[in-house]
């Protein structure tokens, strides 16, 4: 039996019942604490505390320095500043570490757009490495490959929920002064060698959007050990330009552009909430991935999400791998099979993100620098054969979990009229 149902069972494809006769529940992480923390700053009547002047308000109110205490203690780093999203914290990071017109930054392609167009924004060159085919991380070898005298720094994606290979990219970077950011939007509560992700490299940047482990619909956090990197985020975060004069602690003071990526009152008060439950938040998604582990990986062809050595993954993700040959199924037609059981899953990940017409058209900076198909192979391989997702893991989704791996096992019994299938799957099925 498999989640309640014989193997031998009619694929849902071909007119069968679906493993999952519905809609999984919704993901609800916001309580009472977090409402009434709202509550809290509303009938306070300060929604936000920040002037862009010099003085004690050029770092927000009580509600984001709260936050950013409680945010420092949990992650055991000296300085925290929050963001209004982790988009802005990446822009932030970038600007802190001084990058400008003619600078280098190697990151990956395999990531939401804001992990590379953040370099953009400051005039800097993306360049793109390779991923790892395992961890879809940035490839070290990779990375090394795409140094030279212009890199500047190098954005580090902790993808999925595990930190990229941080130590042989600081090794990397350290003897050439370039400058380390970890992408950890996706890995809060990772561990990389006992250290918590996001706080190993020059700044970690997280994320508080709604569809992360821990939110309150937008806002972000940066992370530092480095005082003068925190105090440029500030500057960066409200407004800067206006008063660097002021507050002249800031090496290269002419280069500060500031923007208002300051955070709300409202959402630093719930996010206060939200961080203390970040340890329950996260390990229903570590059972359920151990749980769908222990089945899964007895099908050929089907690679669940592999773990780097001396580090821990949360699950923000469920990514796994076929390898279509191996499997005697393609991916387009196994994504199809698994969703008319109710799976929800998908091909591939995000473009990869040199592909995008961002980075076909010409612009100031790009120097002839070639955006094309094959300038990250694995990457490709990712995205066009290889990867699919299975469904945002959460606490509700645990009663289904048999169920859920028992869709997998059920197309995987069924591999060879699947199989029977166009790749593409242009040819009608055949109701029965």
């Amino acid at each position: 039996m498999a989640g309640g149902m014989t193997r031998a069972s009619r694929l849902a494809l071909f007119g069968g019942t679906p493993a999952l006769p519905g809609p999984l529940p919704a993901h609800r992480s916001i309580g009472t604490e977090e409402e009434q923390a709202a509550v809290r700053v509303i009938r306070s009547g300060t929604l936000s505390a920040f002037f862009g002047s010099v003085g004690a308000n050029f770092l927000g109110g009580p509600e984001v320095r709260r936050l950013e205490a409680a945010w420092s203690e949990r992650f055991q780093v000296p300085f925290s500043v929050s963001m209004n999203s982790a988009t802005s914290g990446l822009i932030a990071a970038v600007g802190a570490c001084g990058i400008g017109p003619g600078d280098e930054v190697v990151v990956s392609p395999y990531s939401m757009s804001a992990s590379a167009s953040c370099v953009r924004v400051w005039g800097g060159t993306p360049v793109f490495a390779d991923v790892r085919p395992d961890t879809f991380t940035l490839d070290p070898a990779g990375v090394a490959q795409c140094l030279s005298e212009r890199t500047r720094a190098i954005v580090a994606v902790n993808l999925f929920g595990q930190a990229a290979d941080l130590d042989e990219l600081i090794t990397l970077a350290r003897p050439r002064g370039i400058r380390v950011i970890e992408d950890n939007a996706q890995a809060p509560g990772a561990l990389y060698k006992g250290c918590a992700a996001g706080t190993v490299a020059d700044i970690g940047v997280f994320s508080l959007n709604c569809h992360k482990t821990i939110q309150v619909g937008e806002g972000g956090v940066c992370c530092t050990h480095d005082e003068d990197l925190a105090r440029r985020l500030q500057l960066i975060r409200n407004h800067g330009e206006n008063v660097v004069r002021e507050m002249g602690q800031v090496r290269r003071p002419e280069q500060i552009l500031g923007f208002n990526f300051r955070m709300a009152e409202i959402e630093a008060a719930m996010a206060v909430e939200q961080l203390a439950k970040l340890d329950r938040l996260t390990a229903p998604r570590v059972r359920l991935a151990q749980a769908l582990d222990a089945r899964l990986a007895a099908l050929p062809g089907l690679q669940p999400p592999a773990v780097g050595p001396d580090r821990t993954h949360v699950y923000y993700v469920y990514a796994l791998t076929i390898d279509p040959a191996a499997a005697g199924l393609a991916r387009r037609t196994l994504v199809r099979a698994l969703q008319a059981e109710g799976v929800e899953c998908y091909e591939g990940y995000c473009r990869p993100l040199y592909l995008e017409p961002l980075y076909q058209a010409d612009w100031p900076g790009k120097g002839g620098r070639a955006y094309g198909p094959g300038l990250c192979p694995t990457t490709e391989r990712l995205y066009d054969e290889t990867l699919f997702f299975h469904a945002l893991l959460h606490p509700e989704m645990e009663p289904h979990v048999a169920s859920m791996a028992g869709a997998f096992e059920k197309v995987w019994d069924a591999r060879a009229e699947l199989a029977a299938l166009d790749d593409d799957g242009a040819r009608a099925v055949r109701r029965r």
